[in-house]
């Protein structure tokens, strides 16, 4: 059985921020998703991804960043995003805790801005059990010499990157596999076919909602390597 969603609110210094979760009975796992710099927990990319997850045995906490909170269209810079990363992954943990999972495995991942501001904190010495992009931003689109991968290769906890072959953030694909190759045998890289960075392919349109929930069971299985589902 699944709980219905629950919306939360996390203190961050003060002020809260929303979230929304979920958990399964028999969750062994929980994954918390942050989302993209242009939209917030509330877009369908992210319900979808987080509902598939759900039904696939995984507790799910999404959230909002505090610009996005507040109604700003700029991102927070690092030392917020991360203070935010490291008060929900708190509440995740506790909320495993209370539902009699103390120790839980609590993966972080996230849309873009969200999934590097995760690999950042965990980089800063944020506890996560591994991290999950959904579409890396590696660069700027057209500036790949602007490459944000000097923290990725200090990160030993088990990496899963889904990244899309036309995904401007990630072009040339050479670069990112070069990336990965860097981090070692922890990183995982998927490229998902004619796949732009919203992972959406030209010619097969489909809702936000869905093609988010078409990743889940990449990201189960990956987890499920490393905490597996009962």
């Amino acid at each position: 059985m699944t709980t219905p969603e629950q919306s939360i609110a996390i203190e961050i210094d003060g002020s809260p921020v929303s979230g929304v979760y979920t958990r399964p009975d028999a969750a062994t796992a929980t994954i918390v998703v942050a989302h993209g710099a242009g939209a917030g927990l509330e877009h369908p990319f992210m319900s979808g991804f987080t509902r598939a997850m759900t039904g696939l045995g995984f507790a799910t906490l999404r959230f909002n960043f505090p610009y996005r909170e507040a109604g700003r269209r700029f991102p927070d810079r690092p030392p917020v995003a991360i203070a935010t990363w490291r008060a929900v992954t708190d509440a995740a943990a506790a909320r495993a805790a209370a539902a009699g999972s103390p120790g839980e495995p609590i993966w972080a991942s996230g849309k873009s801005f969200g999934g590097r501001m995760a690999s950042m904190a965990v980089a800063d010495g944020m506890p996560a059990a591994g991290l999950v992009y959904l579409g890396y931003p590696l660069h700027p689109p057209g500036s790949p010499e602007k490459a944000r991968d000097e923290h990725l290769p200090g990160i030993t906890v088990p990496i899963l990157f889904l990244q899309g072959r036309n995904d401007p953030f990630a072009i040339p694909n050479e670069q990112l596999d070069e990336v990965v190759a860097r981090i070692g045998p922890t990183a995982t890289l998927q490229w998902i076919e004619n796949a732009n960075h919203s992972f959406e392919v030209k010619g097969a349109k489909r809702p936000a909602a869905e093609i988010g929930g078409g990743l889940a069971m990449r990201v189960a299985e990956f987890i499920g390597a490393y905490s597996p589902i009962e």
